[in-house]
């Protein structure tokens, strides 16, 4: 007969801080390393590890909001990420957030955070305007891809909440910085493709920010009114149950 021992199992590696930075470094690629800033993504203190990878290091991990609050503090552009899958959007409170968000420094760390985790929270439908409202590139990026995120996976969230959010894409269609233009087409876009109604508001929006006289507003335009008008969308639009 086996006698079962009374002592609690020490943690695996992969769930210790030191057990994950290892393994990121371990797993690392000099190689992808460039191939990551040719893609515009902050290489400062990045390994080069893939998507697949980092979340095989979360399944090992798994859901643990102290272990992402401890990983996301040592700066390493995987950690950051993998803290992003990790954590429970249950205990994640503004101020971490908003602590989160000033750090951030690459456009592939704000998606991760806000379509892992951050339109999750119960602040997700607040911190979007709000954010979209700030004048740091990347905390203004997260601001737009929350709305994105939001109209993809909050199912529940009314037509108002994204009608709400279209005037903050007129007010914002003019930033000309890379990475906050593209994230505003993106919520432009996912808002007209969530059902009939908003796909009306959304061109109308497109019609609105065409006129304007910045190159960047009017790419945005161009590039959601070609997608919200296609076969594609329509057709999936008048089959759906609204």
């Amino acid at each position: 007969m086996t006698v079962e021992s009374n002592k609690t199992a020490a943690p695996a590696a992969q769930e210790t801080v030191e057990g994950i930075v290892h393994e990121i470094k371990r797993l690392g690629r000099p190689k992808a390393v460039d191939s990551m800033s040719r893609f515009g993504i902050q290489t400062r203190n990045a390994f080069g590890l893939s998507i697949p990878q980092i979340r095989n290091l979360a399944k090992k991990a798994g859901t643990n909001h102290q272990l992402a609050l401890e990983i996301w503090k040592t700066g390493i552009h995987e950690a950051r990420i993998l803290a992003s899958m990790i954590d429970d959007p249950s205990q994640v409170t503004q101020d971490q957030m908003e602590k989160w968000a000033a750090d951030f420094d690459s456009w592939d760390v704000v998606d991760g955070c806000c379509g892992n985790l951050f339109d999750k929270t119960p602040f997700a439908v607040r911190k979007a305007p709000d954010w979209s409202g700030r004048g740091e590139e990347y905390v203004k990026r997260a601001g737009f891809v929350l709305m994105a995120e939001l109209a993809v996976h909050d199912k529940q969230a009314s037509n108002k909440t994204f009608l709400d959010f279209l005037p903050l894409i007129v007010r914002e269609a003019s930033d000309g910085r890379n990475f906050v233009n593209k994230a505003v087409n993106w919520a432009l876009r996912q808002i007209g493709k969530r059902n009939r109604i908003l796909n009306s508001a959304a061109i109308k929006t497109c019609a609105e920010i065409r006129n304007s006289d910045s190159r960047s507003a009017k790419w945005i335009a161009a590039n959601a009114f070609r997608e919200l008008t296609s076969p594609s969308v329509r057709k999936k639009l008048s089959s759906a149950n609204e």
